[in-house]
Formats: structure tokens, sequence, C-alpha cells
């Protein structure tokens, strides 16, 4: 939330913002927004049955339905992470299954074809580099279900073909005004950084990958082509070119 806030805070349009507590407290935006970002977990996104969760898909239902209308001015959403799964689950876009173990750390992220020519993440090396953090994975896209609704795969996780696991969906582009991603763009150096010396997370990540990787996943930290730029670019590159169509820029 740090994150997100931040980046709102720094963009060059002055933005009128407020925070839903949306498990917690069960508060949830009606359609008086232009701009929706919902952010990560934890938890399971295959739950469903909690009033909160139930509503919020009643929410993205809604804000989908209101940019079919041709004449409406668009409402734009951003998903992050537990979010991007439980909309992927709830249009049955692809499987939704647990990890054998968790993702935590710094790691490549490949862009697909249409992922190279997608506005948030073209200026962006391929490969580029993120904070995933999830016991959840999607994978397996219904090429169909994706048709259907006008979604494209924008990028998968690293090769890893040492190991016989699919390599998960970690971005999507569902529509002009809706994009989402399983990993977290929000995250920063100086967060990572407290997240990285905490005595479970260094544990977690050497346990898994290695000493080794992990004294590479801080090197990232200072590098500023790593997490530093995908934290710059693409949530920010959201909120610019949507605030750029709410107020009929042209390009």
């Amino acid at each position: 939330m740090r994150g997100i806030k931040q980046i709102v805070e720094d963009q060059v349009f002055p933005i009128e913002w407020k925070v839903f507590d949306v498990r917690g407290k069960h508060e949830l935006p009606g359609l008086e927004y232009d701009i929706y970002i919902s952010s990560g977990g934890p938890g399971n996104p295959l739950s469903g049955d909690e009033a909160w969760d139930q509503r919020w898909c009643t929410l993205m239902d809604s804000l989908w339905a209101h940019n079919k209308n041709p004449e409406a001015q668009k409402k734009y959403v951003f998903l992050i992470c537990h979010s991007f799964q439980m909309i992927v689950n709830h249009w049955k876009l692809a499987e939704i299954t647990k990890r054998k173990s968790t993702a935590f750390g710094i790691f490549p992220m490949h862009k697909t074809e249409a992922g190279e020519d997608e506005a948030i993440l073209v200026s962006l090396p391929e490969p580029f580099y993120a904070v995933d953090s999830r016991d959840w994975q999607v994978i397996q896209p219904d090429k169909k279900a994706m048709e259907d609704r006008g979604a494209t795969l924008l990028c998968i996780e690293k090769d890893r073909p040492h190991v016989p696991f699919e390599r998960a969906t970690m971005g999507i582009r569902f529509s002009d005004e809706f994009v989402g991603f399983q990993f977290h763009p929000e995250a920063d150096d100086f967060g990572m950084n407290l997240y990285f010396h905490r005595a479970d997370k260094k544990k977690q990540v050497i346990e898994i990958h290695g000493e080794k990787k992990y004294f590479e996943m801080l090197s990232y930290l200072k590098d500023k082509n790593k997490i530093q730029r995908t934290q710059s670019t693409i949530l920010p590159g959201f909120l610019q070119l949507a605030m750029m169509k709410l107020r009929n820029f042209t390009f």
C-alpha cells in the first residue's frame, strides 16, 4: 500500500484519491471514480465465499459493463497479484493452482509478442525484473475464453527448464481499460530491502533458491534497470495513459 500511495502522489496530474479497506471493513467504492487500483493479497484467490470478495467481483463486473456502453466515460482498472488472480478465476480465463513452494524475490519476467507492443511495458527491457510474492499461480490460459473477452497475454514468468512446471501467466491486458499483473509492479527498492533483511524472508529465499541467489537479489536492489525501472514504469504509465484519455488528450 505504501508503494501504491507513493506512486499516486508522485503523478504530475493532481489526483484526488481514497483508500477502501475492502477486506477488513468491507468498504467498496461505487462507479463514481475514474480509476481503480486493486491491491495484492495474501489469501486464497479461489475462496469466493466471503462477503467482501463477492462484492468485489460484482464491482469488477459493473465496471466492465459500464465500459461496454460506447457513450460512457471509461473507467480504468489496474489489478495487482491477488486481485489479478481473483479476476482471472472469476472470469474463468485460466487455471489457478497452489504453488509447490512460495514465490518470493526478484525475478525476470518475459514479454510475449503482444507484451512487446504494450504501451506500459514497451520501454522495459526483455526480460524485465519484478517482485514476485505469491503462494498461488495463474497457468494454462484458456485461449477461447481469452479471445471471447478480448484479452491478451502480456508476460510470463522465467523459464525453468530444470523443473517440470509450466510457466505462470504474469500479465494480461483484459481490455483497453483493464490490465493486471501477477507480480508487484508497485514494489520499490526501499521496501524490498526491508523485506530481504527480515530473518524469515532471508531464510525463505535461501532455503528455496540458495544463498548465492539471495545475494544476487540484494544486488538487484542497487541496479536502476531492475525493480526500480519496473516500479517507475508500469503503474505510473497506466495512470498517465488513463488520465490522458480521461482528459481527451490525443496521441
